[in-house]
C-alpha cells in the first residue's frame, strides 16, 4: 500500500500549469514544509515536500491557497527520472495528492 498524510505549511504560492490540448487539466505544484518531531540542538527542523495535484484540485490550491497557510494531504509517493540538459540523470520524488484541506482556520493564517 502507497498511503502518506502529511501536515505542513506551503513554502510559497502554488505553481500552476495547464496542459495541451483541447481538454486542458490543470496542474498544481507545491512544496509543504512539514515540521520534524524532534529537533536538534533545540532547533526545530523541517523536511520540504514536493506535491503535485492535477484537476479539479489544482484549481482548488490556485483559489485559496498561499504561502504560509498550514494544510493536510493525503496521497501516494512518485519516484521518477529524467536526464537534464547536462546529460545527467536527476530522481524525483513527490507526492500526488488525492486529498487536501485546511488544517487551521483563516483567521489564525
Amino acid at each position: 500500500m502507497n498511503k502518506v498524510i502529511l501536515m505542513g505549511r506551503l513554502t510559497r504560492d502554488p505553481e500552476v500549469r495547464y496542459s495541451a490540448g483541447e481538454n486542458s487539466l490543470a496542474i498544481a505544484r507545491y512544496t509543504l514544509a512539514v515540521d520534524r518531531r524532534f529537533r536538534r540542538d533545540g532547533e526545530a527542523t523541517a523536511d520540504f515536500i514536493s506535491c503535485v495535484v492535477f484537476g479539479r484540485g489544482a484549481e482548488f490550491a490556485e483559489k485559496y491557497f498561499h504561502q504560509g497557510i498550514r494544510i493536510v494531504v493525503s496521497g501516494r509517493i512518485q519516484t521518477g527520472s529524467y536526464t537534464n540538459r547536462e546529460g545527467q540523470k536527476v530522481y524525483t520524488t513527490e507526492v500526488v495528492v488525492e486529498e487536501q484541506e485546511f488544517a487551521e482556520s483563516k483567521s489564525a493564517s
